[in-house]
């Protein structure tokens, strides 16, 4: 079983009648005029590798698709929101996706949907998973900078060198970290609040980590090594059980744009 990935950026201008198709589907398609709302929606198609073409589904039939059976539920939404001057919440976004994975159901042949996820901007998500469609995933990223030193006690100072190499160094060295944080609540959960969200994000791990010394500044790396796993299961235990209404799904730290970990809980 493959798993075939593809994302459809298309632009919203919710006071024109309509939006221009565009020439250039790598930055949108429909292109907008002037300000716009921009989308990226990610298709993930799950089946068998077709002998003759090598393809779970042709790319350009999932956009086609997409396109003509998604991008229309957004605009019309939108325009009608919009012109009421009327918010558009996270449920509803929610409930769009939902509408957005019945309307591409049983469209791709035998290649089945797997997962729906819609950016709505570089650094926020909202996703629904074949796992279970009534549950909803919100996934928002966060900074901070943070120095560290890889050592073990237990190891001679070679030993540490060959294992650590130049994250052994005593005097430390410094990264900008990335964590993301991915929430699940169920489908049409109203009260979900983003601030709310991001508050306990901030007072439960990142005013903890930022600009600090993680070995000397944090007590739960004072006797474990702060690696990209070990913060990830610390962001893990600092912020599980503390969001209202939704529960932590997983925790993913970048240590560089090259590094990352993904946790999600014992």
């Amino acid at each position: 079983m493959h798993i075939l990935g593809r994302c459809v950026r298309f632009t919203i201008n919710p006071f024109l009648p309509k939006d221009r198709n565009g020439f250039n589907s790598y930055a949108s398609e429909p292109s907008g005029e002037g300000l716009g709302i921009f989308f990226e929606l990610a298709a993930e198609l799950s089946g068998e590798v077709d002998a003759d073409t090598g393809f779970v589904v042709n790319v350009l039939d999932i956009d086609k698709i997409v396109r003509e059976f998604v991008v229309p539920i957004f605009a019309r939404r939108i325009r009608k929101r919009f012109r009421k001057g009327e918010h558009i919440d996270l449920p509803e976004l929610a409930e769009l996706l939902s509408l957005s994975r019945k309307r591409l159901s049983k469209r791709f042949n035998k290649a089945a949907v797997n997962k729906l996820s819609l950016s709505l901007s570089p650094f926020r998500k909202i996703e629904v998973s074949c796992e279970d469609w009534k549950m909803v995933y919100f996934s928002e990223k966060f900074e901070f900078a943070a120095t560290h030193t890889l050592w073990n006690g237990k190891f001679s100072r070679r030993r540490n060198l060959e294992v650590f190499g130049k994250c052994a160094n005593p005097a430390g060295h410094g990264h900008n970290y990335i964590v993301e944080v991915t929430v699940k609540m169920p489908a049409g959960e109203e009260r979900f609040q983003t601030g709310d969200f991001e508050k306990v994000v901030d007072n439960e791990l990142i005013r903890l980590v930022d600009h600090k010394n993680l070995n000397a500044d944090v007590p739960e790396f004072s006797k474990t090594n702060p690696t990209v796993e070990n913060i990830a299961v610390f962001a893990w235990k600092r912020l599980s059980g503390k969001f209202s209404r939704s529960a932590l799904h997983c925790i993913t730290v970048w240590e560089t744009d090259k590094t990352f970990c993904s946790y999600y809980g014992e």
